[in-house]
């Protein structure tokens, strides 16, 4: 080995002491700042101690050392717990902030479509739709709604039927007919005219409507009942 490489050896040999001398010294001041950490919390404790003592025993509260210790023991064994509790409430507190804005918007929101429905008579309609319910509660017995809920199916049958294509233009034609007439100023027909005006096609095929018509209501009132 020449001298060079034993230099160089011998300086490699002293960096590594430098550095573990240095990490030494660095151990060592840490040390002694903790042991001061530790002295001085010591005091704060012991000053904090005997005032609690002191204003607890000026309360007439007695203070039992096993409890306390029980308790210490307790946190001491639950601090992972504790930690994953204040975890939890840290993470409770970052949610409410993401959705305090969304929920304050959500009510803003919400304001002003019930303004919106206030102005455009929602409330209103609904307070005078309830005066219908009042009024159906003040007029129908129990017995009435039963009777109800048992014919529904029949009601809206009824309905259905009545709102059909054909069935409203007869209906509107019927109306139209009867708004025409004046009751005050109707003809007065003879027997004999009566009995020729039967005789045209019209009142022949009017009279055959009506014949035809009570007989099928006849047949459906006979199948209904059996």
């Amino acid at each position: 080995m020449t001298d060079k490489h034993i230099q160089d050896h011998i300086s490699d040999i002293n960096r590594k002491l430098d550095l573990l001398l240095e990490e030494h010294q660095l151990q060592r001041q840490r040390r002694i700042e903790v042991e001061d950490l530790v002295k001085d919390i010591s005091i704060i404790g012991n000053d904090f101690v005997k005032s609690s003592v002191q204003e607890l025993d000026s309360a007439g509260v007695e203070l039992d050392g096993e409890a306390l210790k029980s308790l210490g023991l307790k946190l001491v064994r639950n601090i992972g717990t504790i930690n994953e509790m204040f975890e939890m409430l840290e993470s409770a507190s970052d949610l409410m902030k993401d959705v305090g804005p969304i929920i304050q918007q959500v009510g803003l929101d919400g304001i002003h479509k019930m303004g919106e429905l206030e102005q455009k008579g929602y409330f209103a309609f609904f307070k005078e739709a309830s005066l219908i319910v009042e009024n159906i509660i003040d007029n129908f017995s129990t017995e009435d709604v039963k009777m109800l809920a048992d014919n529904i199916v029949t009601i809206l049958q009824t309905v259905k039927n009545l709102t059909q294509p054909d069935m409203m233009q007869t209906l509107n034609n019927a109306l139209n007919v009867y708004k025409n007439l004046d009751p005050k100023n109707v003809e007065e027909v003879s027997m004999w005219k009566a009995l020729r005006m039967m005789n045209t096609p019209e009142m022949k095929r009017g009279i055959g409507f009506m014949l035809t018509f009570l007989k099928n209501i006849s047949q459906e009132t006979n199948v209904s009942n059996n």
